[in-house]
């Protein structure tokens, strides 16, 4: 019969994680055993983080508070769950534990009641943090978004300047959309408002530009059937390629709608229209529209003769060349971010 229960328990504890689609559904006790949901922190960037009092970690408690001083009043919310599963580090009551952290670090942030995260009677919550990769020690911390997903994953060595550089990103509202933007290769079937295109454009005129010289000539196309008519000229040119991708419905990866960019065709104007580009696609992303910069179309509407004409809709200036084009419409995937070498970069001091 005990055997049932906890097979019971279990499966519930299976069950609950699995249809959890973010932290919102789940539900914690605080340090009076009452229970919280984790949806009453709708909207707050999360910082949630396993602790002990008697961990060689411990420290952290004082980078912890200093992060959540500095940033609390921008939106972050730091979730202290005291753990007693790494060496036994985290004895005591919730009271006593909280005595010790207000005494000794003068925390302010909020700390529930003691749990497990490893094991048969790990809490959901730590379940569906993390994954399938169990806890490996105290002060592993977890950055959830403002809507509920998981950002990153920190083990305890992980430096406190790597998480407050995290945080400092997901407050600001600029260094988030940088963060957040992905080139989208799959969009619904809805054009961009007209007036939603014109607040891109002017975003991305108003790029840097050296000496204001502003060299560089956008189009913008909202004619389906220019896209339409020359889909079809590509499709006939590329039949085999067509073929094999059964989502096929234009060649600009079926945004839409297109930005296209020239510059002068002696060259000279790259930089002023890259940096043109990262606007509107910035832009893009603050206003719930994805974009994806395609030069493989480029080189073909280049050389295909039988795509002169859209070329010739564009009504490009002598002295002008394509340069680039925007895809851009509503996303219709969310595609996670690649990895980024950051090796690259050296400070020189």
């Amino acid at each position: 019969m005990k055997k049932l229960m906890i097979f019971s328990l279990l499966a519930f504890v299976c069950v609950l994680t699995a249809s959890a689609q973010s932290i919102y559904d789940f539900k914690v006790k605080d340090g009076a055993g009452q229970e919280v949901s984790l949806s009453d922190y709708k909207g707050k960037l999360l910082l949630i983080v396993n602790t002990a009092t008697r961990c060689g970690f411990t420290p952290q408690y004082k980078d912890l508070e200093a992060i959540y001083e500095k940033y609390h009043g921008e939106g972050l919310e730091i979730l202290d769950f005291p753990c007693n599963q790494f060496g036994q580090q985290a004895p005591g009551s919730f009271q006593e534990i909280h005595q010790f952290c207000t005494a000794n670090y003068d925390i302010h942030f909020p700390q529930f009641d003691k749990i497990e995260v490893n094991g048969d009677n790990a809490h959901p919550l730590y379940v569906w943090l993390k994954g399938g990769e169990d806890i490996k020690w105290n002060f592993t911390k977890f950055l959830i978004s403002r809507d509920g997903k998981i950002l990153r994953r920190y083990e305890p060595r992980d430096k406190m300047s790597d998480v407050e550089a995290d945080v400092q990103i997901e407050v600001n509202p600029v260094l988030s959309n940088i963060m957040a933007r992905r080139s989208v290769r799959k969009y619904i079937d809805k054009p961009v408002e007209h007036e939603k295109l014109e607040v891109i454009v002017r975003a991305g005129i108003n790029a840097p530009s050296g000496m204001n010289r502003q060299p560089w000539i956008v189009r913008v196309v909202e004619d389906q059937k220019l896209i339409a008519d020359v889909t079809e000229v590509y499709k006939k040119a590329n039949a085999e390629q067509v073929s094999r991708d059964k989502d096929f419905k234009n060649m600009f990866r079926n945004a839409p709608n297109l930005i296209c960019v020239c510059t002068p065709s002696n060259g000279g104007g790259e930089l002023d229209a890259g940096l043109l580009g990262e606007n509107m696609m910035l832009a893009a992303q603050a206003m719930g529209l994805g974009t994806c910069c395609l030069g493989g179309p480029v080189r073909w509407l280049n050389s295909t003769a039988d795509a002169k004409f859209f070329l010739d809709r564009l009504d490009i200036p002598e002295g002008y060349k394509l340069n680039y084009i925007l895809a851009i419409g509503y996303p219709d995937e969310q595609p996670e971010a690649k990895p980024r070498d950051a090796s690259k970069v050296k400070y020189i001091k």
